[in-house]
């Protein structure tokens, strides 16, 4: 043929080829031996080199080997299938996709060349070879599907890890929208689960509902909002663990009604297909074949098929499910009672879908959220063009995160939280439309740790710890929850962070970012802090209540413990306002309360802040202090800042003082002694203190039967002094 003798590939061709895959398949086919033997020469020993010489032999080698064939050297003149024939078989079996072909032939003829190209090779080499062209041909094919192929495995990673991110969403969203009836998100992913189930066995028994694959991934996705109604449904209907009354259940069925409406009433993406299904399910989900369901009563084919399945899910996954109103029942059980009627009924071609997938819902079904499986396949180039190939997968590509991004913003928007996702590399944090509004931040902020308007928001030692926490998480346990104060135009809030890490899957896991939600619980918090004021304060005046104060004092006292008479006194004072039930009689229940909060202020002011002071009767005050010197100077300033008039009615006031003198620490004892010494001064005359210790054996003798409330039968003119407060 005239050829010249093949020469070793130089340094640089050596270096691109170990740089590719060593020892990269080449499948070299033509009927001459000799022919064969000079293109393997011509490549040189850095390719593993597979002959066949004919047409059936180069098929057997494809079907064999696959696409571990990284190039097809091609002729086109063989006996029994040419090569055009062996290019047919390569496009019927997709191998043209993944395996280059170049052409090598002595035939020169533009329409030879011209259908070659049609049949999707890569290149054309006429004979005779010249031995440079041959190897960087070869080489330049290899390493352009080279490229591709990687490029394409990023994509499809990427695409495979975006989808797992974006069900990650999409539990934790439906965990919200379920979260007020007490159920887990699982409920929304088995329901979507089931109904791709069933309407990939519909397509597969019959044409009677044309449904493409992309609309059965429509309705799969618009089956999650099948419930959301249910956010307009008060908890304690949700919840109520007993059968409904008919005006809470006629509550219950608005909530179908309500999710359409909810949807017609959106301003953006009100015209989309997903919002339209999934208003269809929102509002026809619990309608039923023979027209017995409701809202509207629908019956057979009026309901559309989406609804029709969903509903059938909804079912199954509700009957299988525990319910604050019952236990779950078993898989065989929820079958029997569905296609018994117990549940309503189904369309009877939907039924015998379901009883062919009822082997596999129960390994489906609480899964959890690993992501759905991507074929790899559906993302390669689907025309023999790779460059359309690319552009549609792209576009596809595009068309799948839109419709993404479109429902993920609508699941935000009802939420009323700020999402978010972190990524490390490049350090950034996206957040919710929401999110950004309601924080004061944009929607995208590069290098959080380090930006000044994100570190005033959020605190830099705020995040540091979330970012310790986030770091210190495992793959297995990549989940924190933890509460944040959070300082939003000058005023401190609190969130509730729920964090999800990102974990590569290398062998040594990397830290990739994260994804999570904030809740602003600061209004939940300050009724629950509301809640514990009233809880342990007196509503009239403030002071803590008696409960609290021997809480608190019984745990001062330490009970058990030896007293040290030097440093460890405690001194407990009873003070009760004389003749307080004149200022009720002369000037009215509102004064009287006037004079209490007047009073509980001024204790306050005469003590200390550590000390506790509270309120145990209608006008009865108590005290207790630490006091290691003599108390006495200090009794005497406490009860001389009380005495005096308010709004021109005198202020009296009795005080019976305990001390821990003695080695007294039971609460219950020292309120006894200051009793005691009350009572021993409102009988006395009133109008000053008396220290239980100052008493007689004597004195004490005969008080010993006196009780709390018996003060109030001191004298008549005291008998029902306390305030419309307690009543």
């Amino acid at each position: 043929m005239g050829t010249e003798p093949p020469a070793s590939p130089g340094w640089k061709e050596k270096a691109i080829i170990t740089s590719l895959n060593e020892k990269q398949t080449i499948l070299i086919v033509d009927d001459s031996m000799l022919n064969r033997a000079l293109l393997a020469d011509m490549i040189g020993d850095a390719y593993r080199i597979v002959e066949a010489e004919d047409g059936k032999q180069a098929v057997a080698a494809l079907q064999k080997e696959g696409t571990g064939i990284s190039l097809v050297l091609l002729d086109y003149v063989m006996p029994q299938m040419n090569g055009f024939d062996v290019l047919e078989v390569m496009n019927r079996n997709g191998w043209i996709k993944d395996i280059p072909v170049i052409m090598v032939s002595a035939e020169s003829d533009a329409a030879y060349i011209e259908r070659a190209y049609e049949l999707g090779v890569t290149d054309f080499i006429n004979r005779p070879y010249d031995v440079n062209i041959v190897r960087r041909r070869v080489m330049n094919t290899l390493m352009l599907y080279q490229k591709q192929r990687t490029l394409m495995g990023m994509v499809a990673d990427q695409i495979y890890e975006r989808e797992k991110s974006n069900n990650l969403m999409v539990y934790i969203l439906s965990h919200i929208v379920e979260f007020r009836n007490g159920e887990s998100g699982m409920h929304v992913l088995n329901v979507q689960a089931m109904t791709e189930m069933i309407l990939t066995q519909l397509v597969s028994m019959t044409d009677q509902y044309p449904l493409t694959a992309e609309d059965i991934s429509l309705i799969t996705m618009a089956s999650s909002l099948h419930d959301i109604g249910k956010i307009a449904i008060p908890e304690e209907i949700l919840n109520k663990p007993g059968r409904f009354t008919d005006e809470e259940f006629a509550i219950m069925k608005t909530h179908s009604a309500v999710g359409s409406d909810m949807l017609d009433d959106l301003e953006l993406y009100k015209d989309e297909k997903l919002v339209r299904v999934a208003r269809d399910i929102c509002r026809w989900h619990h309608e039923r074949w023979d027209g017995r369901g409701y809202p509207d009563g629908l019956a057979g084919e009026e309901i559309p098929i989406s609804a029709q399945v969903v509903a059938l899910a909804d079912v199954y996954d509700a009957l299988t499910s525990p319910r604050v109103y019952k236990p779950p029942f078993s898989h065989e059980e929820a079958l029997r009672m569905i296609r018994e009627g117990e549940c309503g009924s189904f369309n009877p071609l939907i039924l015998e879908c379901l009883t062919a997938v009822a082997g596999d819902l129960e390994s489906r079904l609480n899964r959890g959220v690993t992501g759905r499986e991507i074929s790899v396949d559906a993302l390669r180039p689907r025309g023999t063009d790779v460059d359309e190939g690319s552009a549609t997968a792209s576009s596809r590509t595009l068309e799948l995160l839109d419709y993404e991004r479109m429902k993920y913003h609508f699941f935000a928007s009802m939420s009323n939280e700020v999402q978010f996702e972190f990524t490390e590399e490049p350090p950034m944090i996206v957040l919710s439309d929401w999110g950004d509004r309601k924080l004061g931040l944009p929607e995208i902020v590069m290098d959080p740790y380090h930006d000044e308007g994100f570190c005033a928001v959020f605190g830099r030692e705020n995040l540091e710890k979330l970012n310790r926490l986030l770091r210190a998480t495992t793959p297995e346990n990549p989940v924190i929850d933890m509460e944040v104060e959070v300082t939003v135009e000058g005023e401190t809030r609190w969130l509730h962070a729920l964090v999800r890490a990102l974990w590569s899957e290398d062998a040594e896991p990397v830290y990739l970012g994260s994804i999570g939600k904030f809740i602003d619980i600061d209004d939940r918090q300050a009724e629950l802090r509301d809640l514990q004021f009233k809880a342990y304060h007196d509503p009239l005046t403030e002071v803590v209540n008696g409960a609290f104060a021997r809480k608190v004092i019984t745990e001062r006292l330490g009970e058990g413990d030896e007293c040290d008479r030097d440093t460890d006194r405690h001194v407990l004072l009873l003070c009760d306002l004389d003749f307080f039930k004149q200022a009720n009689d002369t000037r009215g229940h509102q004064f009287g309360d006037r004079v209490l909060q007047h009073f509980a202020s001024q204790l306050q002011e005469s003590v200390r802040g550590q000390d506790v002071v509270a309120r145990v009767g209608g006008d009865e005050f108590l005290v207790c202090m630490d006091c290691p010197v003599d108390p006495r100077p200090l009794i005497e300033r406490i009860h001389g800042s009380l005495e005096g008039e308010f709004e021109g009615f005198p202020l009296s006031v009795s005080m019976g003082v305990a001390t821990t003198d003695d080695g007294v620490r039971d609460y219950d004892e020292l309120f006894r002694r200051a009793d005691v010494a009350l009572y021993h001064k409102k009988r006395g005359g009133r109008s000053g203190f008396v220290f239980y210790g100052d008493l007689t054996d004597e004195e004490r003798g005969s008080l010993l039967e006196c009780e709390h409330t018996a003060l109030s039968g001191i004298d008549a003119d005291e008998e029902g002094d306390a305030s419309p407060a307690d009543r």
